[in-house]
């Protein structure tokens, strides 16, 4: 029991009105109590800010907070990460699904506030690759693409946006009537949408006007959305590679062909004719973040050779974060300030077409 009752510093008040919320600088708090609770830790201590007089406790600063099995938190996260669907982890985890979809969105949100934090600062010190990675949610009538942006040399991803794509290639006229009822009932995409999405994320991993060099095969919207940004005062010199040329390690754009090729095998929503397909656009964009976390913090360059993570190579940490640590500090929305695009996917503003009035996220005082 000492052991759960070890001295315990709260870094800043967690209520987002304090004057202290942000700062800790002269902040002063006492210790208010103890209460107990079925999950381990047994007993939780309580403290009191000194200036907003709230009360607050350790599980305040915790990822677990407000969660009734935060046993779960962790084993979803290594689970997804292991190609699980819901359904199988939750089987493992003695859950209904729907706590494992609820644990799963909060690591998509924290995935989202721990890549803003721990985001390199100043210029982009090597080339970037720009590839978009196509799956679906709900039905095959709603793909969608992720713009991701990666690192050519630490195989870093700096950023990624979501788009909704239009239902494309070989139909049959039924397959066609379909199609334009839904698009009558729901809306058409974007026909700009890839461009768009490729501008944004190349402008949330480099904010600052700046000197790129971006490399992409030879899709039709990328010179469109580099012209934006030049536009803006970035000069950019755009390498392409045909896409039929052979993705081994010589290809140019093998650090965004792994990243697609980490994305298909490591989860289960994205697996050729799968039932574990995301139902939601917000599910879909969850766990890729999730995965993008564990690629550029913990996950080897090389599972046989080693070679440090792509965190390591850009120099942002001195060694790998192991899934655990990820998600030992609660990080709060209040204190890490997302990007608009990145703060829509946070408060759950993208919706599912054939889902309009799907949840957001909502909750006041939990992640």
């Amino acid at each position: 029991m000492a052991s759960e009752l070890a001295p315990f510093v709260p870094p800043h008040c967690p209520r987002s009105g304090c004057r202290f919320h942000r700062s800790s600088d002269g902040w002063r708090w006492k210790r208010h109590g103890t209460f107990t609770r079925v999950a381990s830790p047994h007993r939780i201590q309580r403290f009191r800010c000194g200036h907003c007089g709230h009360t607050f406790s350790t599980q305040s600063f915790s990822n677990t907070y407000w969660l009734k099995r935060p046993d779960v938190l962790e084993a979803a996260a290594h689970r997804q990460l292991a190609c699980s669907g819901y359904r199988q982890i939750a089987r493992e985890a003695r859950c209904h699904h729907t706590t494992v979809m609820r644990h799963s969105g909060r690591l998509g949100r924290l995935a989202l506030l721990y890549l803003w934090h721990n985001r390199p600062q100043g210029l982009v010190s090597e080339p970037l690759v720009g590839d978009g990675f196509e799956s679906f949610a709900f039905s095959q009538y709603h793909p969608h693409y992720l713009n991701l942006i990666v690192g050519a040399h630490s195989h870093y991803c700096y950023a990624f946006t979501f788009t909704e794509l239009r239902r494309k290639g070989r139909m049959t006229a039924q397959q066609k009537r379909r199609r334009a009822e839904l698009e009558r009932a729901c809306g058409r995409p974007d026909p700009r949408g890839i461009e768009n999405g490729t501008a944004l994320a190349l402008k949330l991993a480099a904010p600052e006007p700046q000197s790129l060099v971006f490399r992409s095969d030879e899709h039709a919207d990328y010179p469109r959305a580099l012209a934006r940004l030049r536009r803006e005062g970035y000069t950019i010199r755009h390498e392409m590679t045909p896409s039929v040329q052979a993705r081994t390690a010589n290809n140019p754009l093998f650090a965004a062909n792994r990243l697609d090729l980490l994305l298909r095998h490591n989860s289960a929503n994205h697996k050729r004719e799968t039932i574990a397909f995301s139902k939601l656009n917000l599910g879909a964009i969850g766990r890729a973040a999730w995965l993008i976390v564990w690629q550029n913090f913990t996950k080897p360059f090389s599972e046989r050779h080693g070679g440090g993570t792509p965190a390591m190579r850009l120099k942002l940490k001195e060694r790998p974060i192991p899934i655990r640590e990820l998600l030992r500090e609660r990080l709060f929305p209040t204190r890490v300030e997302l990007p608009e695009e990145w703060a829509r996917y946070y408060w759950g503003e993208v919706l599912t077409r054939r889902i309009p009035n799907a949840r957001r996220h909502r909750l006041k005082l939990a992640a």
